[in-house]
């Protein structure tokens, strides 16, 4: 548990918003060499949770950690206990089985008293105070004092970390917006928001809140130049149109003239609405999953629908097509909740509830948007909720069952469309969809969509190996063709031999903040770790090659039959591809995805986890 709060002048104080650094008594602490200040900003990011020893060694030494990695640590963390010392209370830095936890305050903190100051000005909002929200608000963000942890950031560990607090803030910022918005104070918006909505402009609620801003301060003109502009660096950069809400904002400031702030807590389904992402205007292949889906869907058979595949199979795309084909079907409404953050983490059901709260505009169990004091209790008044309403329910990215035995209907016309790297075996009676790869021709159609059915034509064996070497995986095409359509001088076959270098093809698959690697990462993170260990051991055979259970039982060295439940555990995350119909198990022939593979070779030389 966190330490008492107090006001004691004497308390240590910490910061990550901006450079790491502590203070006690008013007087800067010495924090020591940069691999001591990793591991405390690691334990600060973290803090009051239990940290395990890899992480903090893979923070540390993100490529190869020493033998001594281990012993260093421990000496990192004595030094850590020396300098922060005790106190009056009990330890602030404590191990346990599940790694170390450093104990904290929320006033010693500055990212604890940034949420706790976001969610007050959210509560008071929420309530209709809106000029408390906006003064609480604004003290969040005071609280900033430049990019977190920006001393510390070549640690992809602490890199991710800092990304997740920036995250936070902007949706701090677009809070804080449409709240100042809403009490008539534009002119401050606007030009507040000017160079945060530059540097993020892909983040449509930022872009949203700008256009308002402007619209309201008389800039009518330059409020319609922010949707053009966004517009076409969608289209250029991701081959995708604004959402729904941007273009319906964009329409209204166009032809009546009027704006008003969008935000989350302004927007509620009601009947026949879409709370969808926008549909995938390339949207390629598909064509019997989307037929089984429509036909499970459609009917008043299953009520809950799952979508299993590993990362950048495309299951988001596929669902949310489905689900833009099925209008008719649900007239009470669709939408979209996402059961993990941005890094992969799942979320907590009492958030996904408030969200959905939100969404619908359900005051059940306390407000729209706030976190329930009961989540079982408002769980089973959300499933209740469903049952007289024919509503879709995207659930996307399910961790684990348990999140979709809370949500998805169970009885009644509503339905759920679950999308999950596993196939969820534990959910009994449900329709389930394996998404597959795409096959070549398919793959090669969605690289023309993007670069160009002409410039494809000028070299399509070149082509060919380009998606080849993308493994079939519809993230990979589609960040590689939109790294060929920003790179316009790169001829076709140079860009299909840096893909076939194996050392280098996940360098190659990186457009803008989108990259293959990232979403490949999330899914290893999501392996046990015997499940790390053992993908780790088949990387080191052949690439490419297909592989029997006896030369995999080799590979791992296991017996056959733990080498037999090792690969099936690896076939339900996606990790392994499987046989697709009835064979012996001697007779069976097994196989990593190229991207898989070669990723899975990266982590298990950085873990040392490669046998000899």
């Amino acid at each position: 548990m966190p330490l008492a709060q107090s006001a004691d002048p004497a308390r240590l104080r910490f910061s990550v918003l901006g450079p790491l650094s502590a203070e006690a008594a008013g007087r800067p602490l010495a924090l020591g060499a940069p691999k001591q200040r990793l591991v405390l900003a690691v334990l600060l990011s973290r803090a009051n949770t239990a940290v395990p020893v890899d992480v903090l060694t893979e923070a540390v030494w993100p490529d190869e950690p020493p033998r001594t990695a281990r012993k260093n640590l421990h000496v990192y963390i004595s030094t850590l206990r020396t300098l922060l010392g005790r106190g009056d209370g009990p330890d602030r830095l404590v191990h346990s089985a599940a790694g170390y936890l450093l104990r904290v305050a929320e006033p010693e903190l500055d990212v604890l008293r940034f949420r706790a100051l976001a969610r007050a000005g959210r509560a008071a909002a929420d309530s209709g105070a809106l000029a408390p929200a906006a003064r609480l608000l604004r003290q969040a963000l005071d609280l900033w004092q430049g990019p977190p942890l920006a001393d510390l950031r070549r640690s992809p560990a602490v890199e991710a970390e800092a990304e997740r607090l920036e995250a936070r803030c902007l949706g701090v910022h677009e809070d804080w917006a449409e709240t100042e918005l809403e009490l008539g104070n534009a002119t401050a918006v606007a030009e507040d928001l000017a160079d945060l909505a530059e540097r993020h402009p892909l983040r449509e609620r930022l872009q949203a809140a700008r256009m308002n801003a402007l619209h309201l301060s008389g800039r009518q003109a330059e409020a319609l130049a922010v949707y053009d502009h966004h517009r076409r660096l969608l289209a250029r950069e991701l081959g995708l149109e604004p959402s729904p809400a941007l273009t319906t904002l964009y329409r209204r400031l166009l032809v009546t003239g009027r704006a008003r702030p969008v935000g989350a807590r302004t927007t509620a389904a009601g009947p026949g609405t879409s709370l969808l992402p926008a549909d995938t205007a390339d949207f390629t292949g598909r064509t019997d999953e989307l037929h089984g889906l429509l036909h499970a869907l459609g009917g008043d058979g299953g009520r809950v629908t799952v979508l299993s595949g590993p990362a950048g199979i495309g299951k988001t795309a596929l669902a949310v097509h489905a689900a833009h084909l099925l209008a008719d079907r649900f007239p009470d409404g669709r939408l979209l909740v996402r059961l993990r953050t941005a890094d992969g983490t799942p979320r907590p059901l009492p958030d996904v509830l408030a969200e959905l709260a939100t969404l619908t505009g359900r005051p059940d169990d306390g407000h729209p948007g706030h976190a329930p004091a009961d989540p079982a209790r408002a769980a089973a008044l959300w499933r209740a909720s469903l049952a007289g309403r024919r509503m879709l329910l995207v659930l996307d990215d399910a961790p684990g069952e348990a999140a979709v035995r809370e949500l998805a209907p169970d009885s009644g016309p509503s339905a759920a469309l679950v999308t999950s790297r596993s196939q969820l075996a534990g959910l009994g009676s449900v329709h389930r969809t394996t998404v597959p790869f795409l096959a070549p021709a398919e793959a090669l159609d969605l690289l023309g969509r993007i670069v160009g059915p002409g410039r494809i034509g000028t070299d399509r064996a070149a082509a060919a190996r380009i998606v080849e070497s993308c493994g079939l995986l519809p993230l990979a095409v589609r960040v590689g063709g939109t790294r060929l359509a920003v790179l316009r001088h790169l001829p076709l076959a140079e860009y299909a031999a840096r893909l076939a270098d194996p050392t280098g093809a996940l360098d190659e698959l990186v457009a803008g903040d989108v990259a293959v690697r990232a979403r490949l990462d999330s899914g290893w993170r999501d392996l046990t770790d015997q499940g790390r260990l053992a993908l780790g051991r088949l990387a080191a055979l052949p690439l490419s090659l297909l592989f029997t259970l006896p030369e995999a039982a080799t590979a791992l060295g296991r017996p056959e039959r733990v080498a037999l439940r090792t690969l099936e555990a690896l076939a339900d995350t996606g990790a392994v591809t499987s046989p697709t119909g009835e064979v012996a198990a001697h007779a069976a022939l097994y196989g990593l995805p190229r991207l898989t593979h070669l990723h899975a070779r990266e982590r298990a030389t950085a873990l040392d986890e490669r046998p000899a």
